[in-house]
């Protein structure tokens, strides 16, 4: 069976990555902090679908985290598609450039570029290996839109899309992709505007568009979750 890294598998996106993947007969590495969360989420996931799911605690920008990992797939069998799913967002709840605390944009830069990099290097070798090896970064519509208060988390992200964007040419042997899922009601989304009641997507109405990137494999490059499923609904036409 085909077997995905996802970082931030907890909850949220993650989550719903996760059991989509595993639905389909996917084995999983989930990585999380919240150790509780984590294995409460690896227990249902292998229990409803019969698939094996490592859950390893940690925080990934550290280079032990990110190397348990690896080890932990290495230990399924290998490595398929490494998601870095990840995130920090700088400051909670975001504010204006103007106050955007230094050390909170370095954390934001150490969790989404930094670490997911530092992850894609310790992962290459059981990609490479595989016959379908792809990355897949989880980036933001914040990456490429100049909104109001997200200017260190969307400088993040754009970091990201770049590095994806070069890592896509070097690696020419994979697929890579950076993915804006776009509006999702998530646990990070409420800690960086828990003023907004507007009500949101699920983050599982959004798996779909990720699993529907697996099966067509475009090229290496950047796509959105709503064009991705808006070709889904094309081809049911």
């Amino acid at each position: 069976m085909p077997i995905a890294m996802i970082t931030g598998g907890s909850k949220g996106l993650g989550r719903a990555l996760g059991a989509a993947l595993a639905e389909r007969g996917w084995d999983l590495v989930l990585g999380a902090r919240s150790h509780e969360v984590l294995r409460g989420t690896a227990e249902e996931l292998a229990g409803r679908y019969g698939t094996r799911v490592a859950a390893v605690a940690g925080d990934v920008t550290d280079p032990a985290h990110r190397a348990a990992l690896v080890a932990a797939a290495r230990e399924l069998g290998g490595l398929d598609v490494l998601v870095n799913n990840a995130s920090a967002l700088g400051a909670e709840p975001l504010v204006r450039l103007e106050a955007l605390p230094l050390e909170g944009l370095r954390a934001a830069l150490e969790t989404n570029v930094v670490a997911a990099l530092g992850l894609v290097q310790e992962a290459l070798p059981l990609l490479r290996a595989s016959s379908a090896g792809a990355v897949v970064a989880v980036s933001s519509d914040a990456a490429i839109e100049p909104y109001g208060t997200w200017g260190g988390y969307g400088a993040s992200k754009a970091a990201l899309d770049q590095l994806s964007a070069v890592l896509g040419e070097e690696e020419p042997g994979l697929r890579v992709w950076a993915v804006d899922p776009g509006d999702m009601g998530t646990d990070l989304y409420t800690a960086a505007v828990p003023d907004d009641t507007e009500p949101r997507p699920h983050p599982e109405s959004v798996a779909p568009a990720f699993v529907r990137l697996l099966e067509l494999r475009p090229a290496s490059g950047r796509y959105t979750a709503s064009a991705l499923s808006a070709t889904d609904r094309r081809a049911e036409q």
